[in-house]
């Protein structure tokens, strides 16, 4: 396997990688997850078919790979994966997939991972260098075409500068003593400190492990304290903790955030849309009347 550092692909101009060198072989590009294949997508596509490992809908942190997916590994000429520790059982399906070819990109490698945080896609501007490293990786597993994978980064860009300022326009639809959360996954760290948004506090801090009684009474006193509105979570965990703690805090649930998987329906199905649902749907959890509903 060829293992791409991010500085080193970033250095080397897309043009200059598409001179030398045939692709490894036959295959496409490989997602770890629905969100990174959706990006990954806006890149290569029509070039590279993408696929990913983790199905829609199902957790990347608590997933179990099967037979398939190193079959999968070991026809693919590119794999993106998020890193900083997210994909913790995908080292052994690499090396069970047996092929010295595959390009793979780390798309978290020298971006600033703060607080032992991988989910850096959620804010607009670190996905724009995601997308920088799928291009430069994609250009090296496929010289022919490194230039069209430069353009559709430059494109896909673009639209992540408008994303950007969306989010913001929305986000300042919220009184400002109102922009606090409670979510269930960790996963809105990155998100919640670009556009000036407080999270209180997490249910679930590490994947699988329940708080401890004191430590769901310490968030209802938080989320009483703070005022907070509403608990969020997303729809591939169990609801049973998120509508614990807002039953006892008397705060509205939400339950359909998006973040490390897409969704089935076209609002979600992809990663522009889905950030663009998530703000719709905490803005409007953050504007309405207090009241809990479950």
């Amino acid at each position: 396997m060829q293992r791409l550092p991010a500085l080193a692909a970033l250095l080397c101009s897309l043009s200059a990688c598409s001179v030398g060198g045939a692709p490894a072989g036959g295959g496409d590009a490989v997602a770890t997850m629905s969100t990174l294949a959706s990006i990954t997508s806006a890149v290569v596509s029509p070039h590279l078919a993408v696929s990913s490992l983790v199905p829609v809908g199902a957790s990347v942190e608590n997933f179990q790979p099967r037979p398939q997916d190193v079959a999968t590994l070991h026809a693919a000429r590119l794999l993106v994966e998020n890193g900083a520790g997210l994909e913790t059982w995908l080292r052994d399906t690499i090396d069970g997939a047996k092929n010295p070819g595959l390009r793979i990109v780390d798309c978290t490698d020298g971006l600033p991972v703060e607080q032992q945080n991988p989910h850096l896609w959620m804010d607009p501007l670190y996905a724009k260098a995601y997308v920088a490293r799928i291009a430069a990786g994609a250009a090296l597993a496929d010289p022919q075409h490194a230039r069209d994978y430069a353009e559709a980064a430059r494109r896909y860009d673009r639209q992540l500068d408008e994303l950007d300022h969306w989010i913001r326009a929305q986000i300042a639809v919220i009184p400002p003593q109102r922009r606090t959360m409670i979510v269930f996954h960790n996963a809105w760290y990155y998100y919640a400190k670009r556009y000036g948004i407080q999270l209180i506090g997490v249910v679930e801090r590490n994947p699988g492990q329940e708080p401890s009684a004191y430590e769901l009474a310490k968030l209802v006193d938080l989320a009483k304290r703070h005022h907070v509105q509403a608990v969020f979570a997303e729809p591939q965990f169990s609801p049973k903790l998120v509508r614990q703690l807002a039953r006892s805090a008397n705060i509205r649930t939400v339950e359909d955030l998006y973040d490390d998987s897409v969704g089935d329906q076209p609002a979600v199905a992809d990663y522009l849309s889905m950030m663009r649902y998530d703000t719709e749907t905490i803005v409007k959890a953050l504007t309405e009347n207090t009241g809990r509903h479950a």
